[in-house]
């Protein structure tokens, strides 16, 4: 089972920039299907972005163009670049893990939008 750690949330004015990291434990990493999602208070947990290797991604329709999810095999390490932050951005937001029957979560960091 690979551990995960987010970090780098934070509270952030609308338009403003946060880089969240999800570090990695364990072997195998650059196997890992990574993705980000969030969960805002009532709602459900919505996947935003993944990243198989180091090139394929996918994005949800809410992020596209502002979010940009990336990889550092060698650091075990995978980013979530947020750019135009909006209110509605404000969640909890989550890394996870896939391999085979492996599905693993990080604890989330709060990222705050607000003026």
């Amino acid at each position: 089972q690979v551990q995960l750690v987010e970090s780098g949330g934070g509270l952030v004015q609308p338009g403003g920039s946060l880089r969240l990291s999800c570090a990695a434990s364990g072997r195998l990493f650059s196997r890992y299907l990574m993705g980000w999602y969030r969960q805002a208070p009532g709602k459900q947990r919505e996947l935003l972005a993944s990243i198989i290797q180091t090139s394929s991604t996918t994005y949800a329709d809410s992020v596209k163009g502002r979010f940009t999810i990336s990889r550092d095999n060698a650091k075990n390490t995978v980013y979530l670049q947020m750019n135009s932050l909006k209110p509605e951005d404000t969640a909890v937001y989550y890394c996870n893990a896939r391999l085979g029957v492996t599905d693993s979560w990080g604890q989330g960091t709060q990222v705050t939008v607000s003026s």
